[in-house]
């Protein structure tokens, strides 16, 4: 899975550099949410098949904190992103008139560049308060990954001002971007009601449908996880939702937005027969 989940998004990635056919708004965010769907499983799946495969496994203080920067830096990301692609699909539905110049690729990059720079701040403060923490007693992590919750049980400190950081951070981060997705999906439904013709809502239900179920799986995991006190629920069970958005949303990201998508699938026939005559091509030469 984890082979498969890079894969994947590589292709994704590599699709809508190339393709002509994917130079949309939409597929842009979709490209940096592949980006950071890589940076999340890469983060957290090699060490968690080696904790698997040895029944147990060890990692440095200083890799521990790189791997939960990194894990909170592409979460964080993947909601921003998630937010602004139900933007690009709001103006699409409900503004399909002013799209092309609301839409522009200075907004775009505005968008973008706040996704990833908000991601690497906030989460630096984070851990700037975990590195100043001292650790002195167990050092097992419950876990198979360096979360926030068992990383914060095994310090001897006062975690009283980190523990607040999270919730306050949860609300930029988390919260509100969740707000935000449901508001303009809201108008997007008020949109498509008001379409006289089933076929109609149904082809604009279907532009928007595969981020509408990435975004419930997404939330709906990270809210369990996180909205839901870490001691009222077991272990066994945290650790299964956090398998939900770690490794099984990265792997089927690509295939939800492709599996009905003809300008993705189109692209990726295109994408591997020109693949194909260079390999012919090159052989020839040989």
């Amino acid at each position: 899975m984890y082979s498969m989940t890079i894969c994947e998004n590589v292709l994704i990635i590599l699709l809508v550099s190339t393709s002509q056919r994917l130079q949309s708004p939409m597929y842009f965010f979709l490209g940096h949410l592949a980006l950071s769907d890589i940076i999340l499983v890469t983060s957290i799946a090699p060490k968690m098949l080696d904790v698997i495969i040895r029944g147990g496994s060890t990692i440095p203080y200083v890799g521990c904190l790189a791997q939960f920067y990194l894990y909170g830096v592409s979460v964080s990301a993947e909601c921003f992103l998630l937010t602004a692609m139900s933007y690009d699909r709001y103006l699409a539905i409900c503004r399909p008139l002013h799209y092309v110049s609301m839409m522009s690729v200075k907004l775009r990059y505005i968008l973008l560049i706040s996704s990833w720079g908000l991601s690497l701040m906030l989460i630096l403060i984070t851990l700037v308060l975990v590195f100043g923490l001292d650790f002195c007693g167990s050092n097992v992590i419950n876990h198979f990954f360096c979360d926030f919750a068992p990383l914060l049980e095994l310090s001897c400190s006062d975690t009283t001002i980190v523990s607040i950081d999270i919730i306050v951070l949860s609300v930029p981060i988390t919260l509100l971007p969740f707000l935000l997705i449901i508001i303009t999906y809201v108008y997007i439904f008020i949109t498509i009601f008001r379409i006289s013709s089933t076929s109609g809502r149904q082809k604009t239900f279907s532009t928007c449908s595969s981020h509408l179920v990435v975004v419930s799986t997404y939330y709906g995991s990270m809210l369990i996880i996180y909205m839901v006190p870490y001691r009222g629920h077991s272990l066994t069970v945290n650790k299964f939702i956090s398998l939900v958005y770690i490794v099984l949303t990265p792997f089927l990201n690509p295939m939800i937005y492709s599996l009905k998508n003809k300008e993705i699938q189109s692209s990726v026939i295109i994408y591997l027969k020109d693949c194909n005559k260079k390999t012919v091509f090159n052989g020839r030469r040989k």
